[in-house]
């Protein structure tokens, strides 16, 4: 990374080259396609189907089989015999978490399209730095997810096996630096 991320004046700031640009921009592109595309809102002529669309329920109560899914939009309730409270969780709040994760993922994507060809700053206000953490944190889940990161006696551990799996922990580790310091910055932002 060439920098960091800084507290400026009403906000946060970066430089950016053109790759690293590139490669936030795909993974914000990675989230969008994960939970998909915004729901129409549409149904029934006034049936139960558009009532559902208007107060944001989901017509899903299963959890996701892809795990990276799963592990982006989790059960409430883990407990077993809790698969009935979990579904009924999953159908009034599921629709509602995607929608958080996808107008992230869009706030990401639409800064970076900002940036020119070759890269260059960055600024950020409060609010788009936020959602930037929140879909920073999302890549970083999907990706700790499909190189099965987990914690053993205080150290990291990932599965790779191949060239695309040593460039995802590369892309891992890296997105961990930006998420830092998007986190320093913040507080740095809140003091200034």
């Amino acid at each position: 990374m060439t920098s960091g991320f800084r507290a400026v004046r009403g906000g946060v700031g970066i430089r950016l080259d053109a790759d690293e640009a590139a490669v936030l921009h795909s993974m914000a592109s990675l989230v969008l396609e994960l939970v998909g595309p915004a729901e129409d809102g549409g149904g029934g002529e006034g049936g139960a189907d558009s009532l559902e669309a208007m107060v944001g329920i989901s017509g899903s109560a299963e959890r996701p089989e892809d795990p990276v899914l799963a592990r982006l939009l989790p059960d409430a309730y883990t407990e077993e015999g809790d698969t009935g409270a979990a579904a009924d969780f999953r159908r009034y709040t599921e629709g509602d978490l995607r929608r958080h994760k996808r107008e992230n993922a869009e706030a990401m994507a639409a800064a970076l399209a900002s940036l020119p060809p070759g890269g260059g700053e960055l600024v950020l206000d409060v609010g788009d730095a936020h959602a930037w953490l929140k879909a920073l944190n999302d890549v970083r889940l999907a990706l700790g997810t499909r190189l099965e990161v987990s914690e053993e006696g205080g150290e990291t551990r990932v599965r790779v096996e191949g060239a695309s799996d040593q460039a995802a922990a590369h892309i891992y580790d890296w997105l961990g630096g930006v998420q830092e310091t998007l986190v320093q910055a913040l507080m740095g932002a809140r003091r200034g």
